[in-house]
């Protein structure tokens, strides 16, 4: 199970870190991706992460602007996003795969594990 959280209204140029927590199994054992979504388009892969293997990507609309890190004692990984624009305003999701599938990165259909999403807002 993930669980997201850290969505808030900001203004453009803003910062919001996003969190997203995996319980009852060890986060480091899979490839999580970050999302984002909103409607009546379909969903975007942002950034994705195998901690085990240090491995990173991210999308070129966030490239520079975001980035990950995860706390292995929390079980938690984080999005930092900087520089925030409004075309970022979106439902961001965080999703596990196995981590043989990481690559090619972020493919929805190979995400298999979903948070609920939380809500970021840029005006």
């Amino acid at each position: 199970q993930l669980v997201e959280s850290g969505g808030a209204s900001v203004q453009a140029g803003g910062s919001l870190r996003l969190s997203c927590v995996a319980a009852g199994d060890t986060i480091g054992r899979y490839c999580i991706g970050w999302f984002r979504q909103i409607p009546d388009k379909e969903r975007e892969g942002v950034a994705g992460f195998y901690i085990d293997g240090g491995d990173t990507y991210y999308a070129d609309s966030v490239k520079g602007r975001f980035t990950i890190s995860h706390d292995s004692a929390e079980n938690t990984l984080y999005l930092h996003m900087n520089s925030l624009k409004p075309e970022d305003s979106s439902m961001y999701y965080c999703a596990a795969t196995p981590r043989w599938r990481c690559t090619p990165w972020l493919i929805v259909s190979l995400y298999n594990t979903w948070g609920q999403g939380t809500q970021v807002t840029v005006s």
